[in-house]
């Protein structure tokens, strides 16, 4: 969407900040020994705290409030009583809902406890990477060259991106154009970001894969080459500088 009025830009900033602090919380609740289903029920929680609806139930009947991705699952983890949390695991909580006609979006991935697989410096590449690149889009800037600089500087870092996933646009419905915010260099798209429209950037950054390929469950993502993947996310509004980032408050860069 393209914020034009203030009851707009009010709307948006609603739902980001119930989004972000969902988020927020439900990273801080995780421990081990709890299931994702404990997890997602208490992020559920806080949505309906706030008249939020979950953003994936509402729109594509996902069997769960959240998506939380654990070690392998690249993306879409479906909530389960038998996935339980452990120390060290690699642990992802995406985000997304409806509150009055608006919807947000914003993700994160972190390691639960000590980092006893060596996890940490993905994510950390992750949320640097996500920062570099918000902090280029302002209006006129091209949604190619931001997927070039996010896959450059994967692989500075030793590491992929996964080419299948992508950022968005969002604000009156969950997904709206631009469709495809890659995580590479489309060298077809021609399309530039355009000054109080709202979108979702998020990174998936990899060790081994470049593609994620969805499970037999219908819904969670893995990578076509197994590994580890990092997503990190931020629903923004682009202006002519900085943009500004509706859901800052997730505190995925502290």
């Amino acid at each position: 969407m393209s914020i034009t009025t203030e009851a707009e830009m009010n709307g948006m900033r609603r739902v980001s900040q119930v989004v972000a602090l969902t988020l927020k919380k439900m990273r801080n609740h995780a421990a081990p020994g709890m299931s994702t289903k404990e997890l997602d029920e208490y992020g559920s929680q806080i949505l309906k705290e706030h008249g939020a609806k979950s953003a994936p139930y509402e729109t594509y009947g996902f069997p769960g409030w959240t998506c939380i991705s654990v070690n392998k699952e690249a993306a879409h983890g479906i909530p389960s009583n038998q996935k339980i949390l452990k120390e060290g695991d690699l642990i992802n909580i995406d985000v997304s809902a409806e509150l009055d006609g608006y919807w947000a979006d914003n993700g994160g991935s972190f390691v639960l406890g000590r980092d006893i697989h060596g996890y940490q410096p993905l994510v950390d590449a992750s949320k640097k990477i996500l920062f570099n690149a918000i902090n280029r889009i302002k209006d006129g800037a091209k949604i190619s060259e931001i997927g070039r600089h996010i896959e450059l500087e994967a692989n500075k870092h030793g590491f992929k991106v996964i080419k299948n996933l992508a950022g968005h646009g969002v604000g009156k419905s969950l997904h709206e154009k631009p469709e495809n915010i890659l995580n590479y260099r489309d060298k077809n798209n021609k399309e530039k970001f355009r000054k109080n429209s709202v979108v979702a950037i998020e990174t998936f950054i990899s060790t081994k894969s470049s593609e994620a390929v969805e499970q037999p469950d219908g819904w969670t993502l893995v990578g076509n080459r197994g590994g580890f993947v990092a997503q990190h996310e931020h629903t923004i509004m682009v202006t002519e500088n900085q943009p500004i980032i509706l859901t800052e408050s997730n505190d995925i860069w502290k």
